[in-house]
């Protein structure tokens, strides 16, 4: 196993956006791979990661 990421990026995106993605990528790993979800904002430039765990 190893960990992998999906992050969703957008400057011009909001917050609202940018989680919702998130969020639909989460769900479709299975509770026992998802390890988190972080997020980060560098001059209104929102950044979302999905942290998992893949074979």
């Amino acid at each position: 196993m190893q960990v992998k990421f999906e992050v969703f990026r957008g400057v011009f995106s909001t917050w609202q956006s940018l989680f919702a993605q998130a969020a639909e990528f989460a769900s479709q790993i299975s509770k026992d791979r998802l390890i988190g979800i972080s997020h980060s904002d560098d001059h209104s430039d929102g950044i979302v990661t999905v942290w998992y765990w893949s074979e």
